[in-house]
C-alpha cells in the first residue's frame, strides 16, 4: 500500500493484478486499484475531478481526467473517508499510475488539488 497526505487528506493506494486478456489482437493487462480518500483535516471538502497519468513499461502514457471519481463527486467530513475501486488496461504487465483529485474546501471556498502518490501495476508471473 502506498500513502500520501496533502493538505490534511490522506490517500491511500492497494492494486491487485486481475488477469489479461487478447482485444483488437492485442494483449490486454487489467489491474484494479482500491483508494481510501480520508479527510484528516478540520474542514469539510468535496472531490470534484481526478487527473491520471497512466504509464506503461513501453513508455506508453494515457492521460484520464473528468469529474468526479466512478461517477460520484463525495463530500468528506473531518473524520470521514471514501473508498472506491476502479481499472485500467495497459500493453505490458508492468506500469505505474500518478495523479491528483481537484477538491474544494467548504470552510475557505478554496479549490486545491489533493496529490495521488504514484504506484506501481505489476503482474505477479512477471515479477523476478
Amino acid at each position: 500500500m502506498v500513502e500520501q497526505i496533502t493538505k490534511g487528506i490522506k490517500i491511500s493506494v492497494e492494486t491487485l493484478y486481475e488477469g489479461s486478456f487478447y482485444k483488437n489482437y492485442k494483449i490486454q493487462y487489467a489491474f484494479a486499484y482500491t483508494i481510501t480518500i480520508e479527510n484528516q483535516s478540520k474542514d469539510s471538502v468535496q472531490l470534484n475531478a481526478r487527473h491520471w497519468e497512466i504509464l506503461d513499461a513501453l513508455n506508453n502514457i494515457e492521460i484520464v481526467s473528468g469529474e468526479g471519481v466512478i461517477g460520484k463527486k463525495p463530500v468528506l467530513k473531518p473524520g470521514e473517508s471514501h473508498t472506491y475501486t476502479s481499472g485500467c488496461l495497459l500493453t505490458s504487465p508492468f506500469g505505474a499510475m500518478s495523479g491528483y483529485y481537484s477538491m474544494v474546501n467548504f470552510t475557505t471556498t478554496e479549490n486545491f488539488r489533493v496529490k495521488i502518490p504514484s504506484f506501481k501495476l505489476s503482474a505477479p508471473f512477471a515479477i523476478n
